[in-house]
């Protein structure tokens, strides 16, 4: 899966995202080529290289030669992107960023989404940012958007609307839910689009994903801060994730106790919540056969299962093990129809190209008894079922 993660040093602008988009090596003529097709008119962009605090990235800028027209309402932009050439995602992408960014303008202006409507120079760098943003995307085949905490400025902003507070109230609303925090630096460092973008299409707000990285770029702000004005995008591919849990180990040596008396003590840890329990042979001191119990448990259950195991074996005492952190693959259970009614499948996820399915035994066993069919043929049947009905 491929991966785009912007580090939002210095917030995030539309044109920062282009910027870091083409710095990372998106085709300055292949974006063109695809804005064109927007059909918008008097508008040229242009890209450059400069530094901000010694770090070297791409400037992007729109230059726009006003027309008659002085507004553009969320519908007419939609039937902008709707008119084009553009490919389906490149416009589902863009008109879903445009219409957050409307939803967000209408509720801290208590008007309609039909009401609100963009201002000639701002609806142009907006449908160039957003749009040409979606490009960049698709052009890299990127699948997921993360992004880090963002870096909000903060004081005020003159605008058409007068002195606002920044980040100015629309910004605000669409960064809710998403981790941000402030320098106290005297500047809007997050734009409404650059916001309207990430959190649109950003599906992770936090650490850098587990990724190798392919590509790093830098998008160049247009102020001189104390900080790089920078916004840094590293596209690579996503590696594994694992989730965890806590567990620590109970174990005991037990050489005196009749060994048909280890089912039930399975049993019973296991319906008492043990992660797993296991048994190992060992030979003891005085050359006696005995074996080792391992119980795998929540840290909270040690004690319970500890009272269980000095009630049901001869022990004397049992060890625990240091608290440690398990990786495992996601998995989940699901029941698939099959000739002889439902079964359960454990499905086992490393990631989306790489699945396992298990029929649980006990499913399988139930109806080999009841059906008189060896239970190899149920469990193959079971799986090949859960294969068609699950996409690999």
């Amino acid at each position: 899966m491929k991966i785009g993660y912007f580090d939002c040093i210095a917030g995030a602008s539309g044109d920062m995202i282009l910027g870091s988009l083409l710095d990372c090596g998106l085709d300055f003529e292949y974006l063109k080529a695809e804005l064109d097709k927007l059909n918008l008119k008097n508008v040229s962009i242009k890209k450059y290289t400069d530094q901000k605090n010694q770090i070297s990235g791409t400037k992007f800028d729109v230059s726009f030669k006003k027309s008659h027209h002085h507004h553009r309402g969320l519908h007419d932009i939609l039937d902008i992107i709707d008119s084009s050439d553009l490919n389906t995602k490149v416009k589902t992408s863009s008109k879903n960023i445009f219409t957050r960014l409307a939803q967000a303008e209408s509720k801290i202006h208590a008007k309609s989404v039909d009401e609100i409507h963009f201002h000639e120079v701002g609806a142009v760098d907006a449908i160039v940012d957003i749009t040409g943003a979606a490009i960049g995307f698709d052009y890299f085949n990127i699948d997921q958007i993360a992004v880090s905490r963002i870096h909000i400025g903060t004081g005020t902003l003159k605008c058409a609307h007068g002195i606002l507070p920044v980040p100015v109230p629309a910004t605000l609303e669409m960064l809710k839910s998403i981790p941000v925090y402030s320098t106290n630096i005297q500047q809007e460092l997050v734009t409404p689009t650059g916001a309207a973008i990430l959190s649109t299409l950003g599906t992770h707000f936090g650490g850098m994903p587990a990724m190798t990285i392919e590509k790093t770029g830098y998008g160049l702000g247009s102020r001189d801060l104390d900080i790089p004005n920078v916004l840094r995008l590293t596209i690579g591919n996503k590696s594994a994730e694992f989730e965890h849990d806590i567990v620590q180990m109970i174990e005991t040596n037990i050489d005196d106790m009749n060994p048909q008396f280890y089912e039930h003590l399975m049993d019973t840890l296991f319906k008492n919540g043990a992660k797993d329990v296991f048994l190992t042979s060992v030979i003891m001191k005085k050359n006696r056969p005995g074996v080792v119990l391992n119980v795998l448990a929540d840290p909270g259950n040690i004690n319970l299962l500890s009272e269980i195991i000095f009630k049901q074996t001869t022990t004397l005492g049992v060890r625990i093990s240091d608290i440690k952190k398990r990786n495992m693959l996601h998995r989940e259970l699901i029941t698939v129809s099959t000739p002889w009614g439902k079964v359960r499948v454990k499905v086992r996820s490393l990631d989306t190209n790489n699945k396992s399915i298990s029929p649980e035994y006990d499913d399988c066993k139930k109806i080999a008894n009841e059906k008189d069919i060896p239970i190899q043929i149920i469990y193959d049947k079971v799986k090949q079922i859960a294969q068609e009905k699950i996409s690999f």
